[in-house]
């Protein structure tokens, strides 16, 4: 048996989902429907972050407790992604008790090792990345993705050794060149290891800061909250002694965007090699969502997607194509209703719609809606054939490398080839001459068992909507990899006429 790890962000639940954690969590589902359809046994991840000063400063805020308010935006996550067709295997919170004990378990070892120490810290802190910056990373006295100015600080904080392990990471990330994902963001992190790192402050004082996991010999202090976040991908696990860890972790692939690769690089690793860890597999890094203005989507622009609200208008399924087709993993790129609804009316209602409905229109017209058996395939229905039978494998190969946008082009290729064969095919001509009543048979069942090969085929990603295309042709709705040309549509089953992508005008609802 093999076993496949995927992990999502543990997103920071100081406010609702937004685009960019719908795009990284619906690829990540994605990858690990794709995984499970081909037989792996596959477990995917995602959780809740939910210490930290960031979360104390809001729930103050708000008027709540930490625990309440961290509580309550957990859940909205939990809902979200069940709306957005998210299925994590597991949802980690950093509040839970098994996770602070991992937590715990894990200073104590490096501190009894000799890798934690304390010192007193001052220098700048960006209370909205929750770190300590240096000038160099400042832009207009500032970092990029914080609203405002880093502070400055002096205070007793524990440090971890993480320049200890630099040299180790450089020659990690030289001997691994597909250990991140573009390769521009691997060359990036190894241009900063060039020069020192330094070690990385783990702790916050309690006359600071009250919310987060206790240092284990010191109550005067809590857990600096990367430190605690990053260790929820191995606590759900049964890190350290447990089967399930031994099984998953060797497969580990971590999805994530570009605003936390270093956490997920300088902290992490050395982390994970401080404590004994074998590194991640692959660390997937994707790019900035961009408005329709061209630049990134924030609040305080106002140019960006709710994800559940466009799900609700252009449907889920629209949604979840949209956002792994327009924008390739790793670059930025511009998701917008415009974009969303452009992909909805084109390649789904267009293209792919368009193919289903008058394929079962046809078939309910010329055969009474039942599947007719097919007679003498000629060479373009073997053309067809050979073409299903090879999209499995092509399409594996792109999911592995999170190319989720070349994969789906490739099938949505295919629908294209089959619009043309029905063009070139005619079946309303065939229906006119009695003498081409077999002909019309394999033309109507090489179209219908096409696109069962085509609902296996996107099912991760759209899997509402090719279980109605299922249900449409007649056949089992359960998802099925590489199923052999003949097995999927059965002649004699009854067919139903429908409408699977309704287009959309702007404004228009679902």
């Amino acid at each position: 048996m093999t076993y496949r790890y995927i992990t999502t962000p543990i997103y920071y639940v100081n406010d609702r989902p937004h685009l960019g954690h719908a795009y990284a969590s619906v690829h990540a589902d994605i990858m690990a429907r794709y995984l499970r359809a081909a037989g792996h046994q596959t477990m995917l991840l995602t959780g809740a972050d939910e210490h930290g000063e960031k979360i104390a400063k809001a729930a103050m805020l708000a008027n709540e407790a930490p625990r309440a308010f961290a509580d309550r935006h957990a859940q909205t996550f939990v809902e979200a992604w069940g709306r957005l067709s998210v299925e994590p295997d597991k949802f980690v919170r950093t509040t839970a008790p098994e996770h602070a004990k991992v937590v715990s378990e894990c200073l104590s070892r490096l501190f009894e090792a000799g890798e934690i120490y304390l010192a007193d810290y001052e220098g700048l802190y960006s209370v909205g990345q929750e770190r300590f910056v240096t000038e160099k990373e400042l832009v207009d006295g500032k970092l990029p993705e914080d609203k405002e100015p880093p502070v400055p600080r002096r205070e007793p904080n524990y440090f971890f050794r993480m320049e200890a392990h630099r040299d180790w990471m450089r020659l990690l990330l030289r001997d691994s060149p597909n250990l991140i994902q573009p390769v521009q963001y691997r060359n990036e992190i190894l241009k900063l290891l060039e020069e020192p790192i330094g070690d990385l402050s783990i702790s916050r004082p309690v006359n600071r800061l009250e919310w987060g996991i206790p240092i284990p010999w010191d109550a005067e202090h809590v857990t600096y909250v990367w430190f605690d976040a990053l260790l929820s991908y191995v606590s759900p696990l049964g890190y350290p002694d447990q089967p399930t860890f031994s099984d998953y972790w060797p497969s580990v692939r971590h999805v994530i965007g570009k605003d936390i690769l270093r956490t997920h690089t300088l902290f992490w690793l050395s982390m994970t090699h401080a404590l004994g860890i074998a590194p991640y597999q692959r660390l997937h890094v994707s790019g900035h969502l961009l408005g329709s203005d061209g630049r990134k989507m924030s609040k305080s622009l106002g140019n960006g997607v709710d994800p559940l609200e466009a799900a609700d208008t252009y449907g889920v399924d629209a949604l979840r194509y949209t956002l792994i087709r327009e924008v390739s993993f790793g670059f930025d790129g511009i998701i917008s209703n415009a974009v969303i609804e452009q992909r909805l009316n084109r390649d789904l209602a267009d293209d792919l719609g368009n193919l289903a409905a008058r394929t079962l229109a046809m078939t309910k017209r010329y055969r009474n809606g039942f599947v007719p058996p097919p007679k003498i395939y000629d060479a373009v229905e073997e053309a067809i054939i050979s073409r299903a039978g090879e999209l499995p494998s092509i399409v594996l190969t792109l999911v592995e490398e999170m190319k989720l946008g070349r994969a789906a082009e490739q099938v949505m290729d295919f629908v294209k080839h089959l619009n043309g064969y029905v063009a070139s095919g005619a079946p309303w001509a065939l229906a006119k001459d009695p003498d081409a009543s077999d002909r019309l048979d394999t033309v109507l069942y090489t179209l219908l068992e096409a696109l069962y090969s085509v609902s296996n085929l996107l099912h991760p990603v759209m899997p509402g909507k090719m279980n109605e295309l299922k249900v449409l042709l007649g056949a089992s709705v359960n998802p099925y990899w590489n199923l052999p040309w003949g097995h999927g549509v059965k002649p004699g089953s009854y067919v139903k006429e429908g409408i699977l992508f309704p287009k959309r005008l702007s404004g228009d609802v679902v």
